[in-house]
C-alpha cells in the first residue's frame, strides 16, 4: 500500500502597497463655520503621507484664520493644475465651483460637506478617515455626470460656459416677466411667459429646478429638463428632453436685457442675444464609496419617500 505523502505549502502574504496621492484642495472662504473641521482633513493627509496643492484664495483664508495646520506642496493659481483627486471642502456651492475649475481635466472629485444640506457633497467631516482609507485602497467607484454648455450669439460669455447643475435665464432686477422663445432640435417648441427658465442637467434636477416644480432625475439619465419659473400660463409645465438635443433660447424683455446664471455665475445679456445650449464634450467624475446611491441620498437628505404620518 503506497504511503501518504504530505506536502507543505508555504503561504506568503505580500503587504498591500498603497501609493501616496496628490490632492487639489478647494474650499469655502466666506463662512468660517465651514472650515472648522479642516484639521481633520489635514490629519488624514499627513497620516497617509500624501501631498496637496491648494487654491490660493482658500490658502490665504486659512492662513489668516490660523487654520493652515500643514504646508501645501504648492499653490493653485488659475486652472493650470493636476492631481489624482480634487477635494471640495464646503457645501454644494463650493462643489460646483470646484467642478468648474476642474473642467475637462478628467480629475475625479470628492465632496466633503462642511455646509448644511450638501446634496452633491457625499462625505461628512466625521468620516474623512474612512474616506481616505477607501481612496488609498481603490475601494470606490466613479459616478459620471453630464454637463451643459451654453454659447451666446452676440458676445463671448464672461463666465465659464459649462454647468454641472443648471443654466437659468431670468428677468433683470424687478422688471416685468420675460418672453423666452424656445426651440428644441431646431424646431420651435414654446414661448414661455415667465420670470425665467431653468435648463438643468440630471445633477441639477434636485436644485433650483426642483424648487420651481421640476422632476427629480436619476444622475445616469441622458436628459435635460426645462422648468419655467413663475410661468404666466398654468399649462406651461416642465419638459424633459434627450441631452443630445440642441436647445435655442431667444429672450424678449421690456427692459431690453436679462440675466443668465451658469451654476450661479451671473451676467447680464442683451435681449438681442440668442443662447444655444448643448451637452458638453466632457463629464464630471464624482467619487462614490460602497453604499452610496442616489436614492439613498434622496432619502437621507430630502426625506424622499419617508412616511411622516407617525
Amino acid at each position: 500500500m503506497p504511503s501518504k505523502r504530505h506536502v507543505a505549502v508555504l503561504l506568503v502574504i505580500v503587504p498591500l502597497t498603497i501609493n501616496e496621492m496628490k490632492f487639489a484642495l478647494f474650499g469655502n472662504k466666506h463662512q468660517s463655520k465651514k472650515s472648522e473641521n479642516i484639521d481633520k482633513l489635514f490629519n488624514a493627509i499627513n497620516e497617509w503621507k500624501d501631498s496637496f496643492y491648494i487654491d490660493r484664495p482658500f490658502y490665504d483664508y486659512l492662513r489668516e484664520q490660523g487654520k493652515l495646520f500643514m504646508q501645501p506642496e504648492g499653490i493653485i493659481d488659475g486652472d493650470d493644475f493636476d492631481a489624482d483627486i480634487a477635494i471640495s471642502f464646503g457645501g454644494d456651492g463650493t462643489f460646483l465651483r470646484t467642478a468648474n475649475r476642474v473642467g475637462d481635466k478628467n480629475i475625479p472629485l470628492v465632496g466633503i460637506n462642511a455646509g448644511r444640506l450638501g446634496f452633491l457633497t457625499s462625505f461628512s467631516t466625521d468620516n474623512i478617515s474612512e474616506l481616505f482609507d477607501c481612496l488609498h485602497r481603490g475601494d470606490y467607484t466613479i459616478d459620471e455626470r453630464g454637463v451643459i454648455e451654453v454659447t451666446a450669439s452676440e458676445k463671448n460669455l464672461n463666465n465659464n460656459p459649462y454647468a454641472l447643475n443648471e443654466i437659468a435665464v431670468m428677468k433683470h432686477d424687478n422688471s416685468s416677466m420675460i418672453s423666452i422663445e424656445t426651440s428644441i432640435g431646431g424646431k420651435e417648441c414654446i414661448t414661455y411667459q415667465a420670470d425665467g427658465l431653468i435648463i438643468a442637467a440630471p445633477s441639477g434636477s434636485t436644485g433650483y429646478s426642483l424648487s420651481a416644480g421640476g422632476p427629480i432625475i436619476a444622475p445616469d439619465a441622458n436628459v435635460f429638463v426645462l422648468t419655467p419659473v413663475a410661468s404666466h400660463s398654468l399649462n406651461a409645465r416642465p419638459v424633459v428632453v434627450n441631452d443630445s438635443t440642441e436647445i435655442t433660447l431667444k429672450v424678449a424683455s421690456r427692459s431690453h436685457n436679462f440675466l443668465i446664471a451658469i451654476d450661479g455665475r451671473n451676467e447680464e445679456m442683451s435681449e438681442n442675444t440668442t443662447l444655444t445650449l448643448r451637452k458638453a464634450h466632457y463629464t464630471v467624475k464624482i467619487v462614490k464609496v460602497k453604499g452610496q446611491t442616489f436614492f439613498k441620498t434622496l432619502h437621507d437628505k430630502m426625506m424622499w419617500g419617508a412616511d411622516l404620518r407617525n
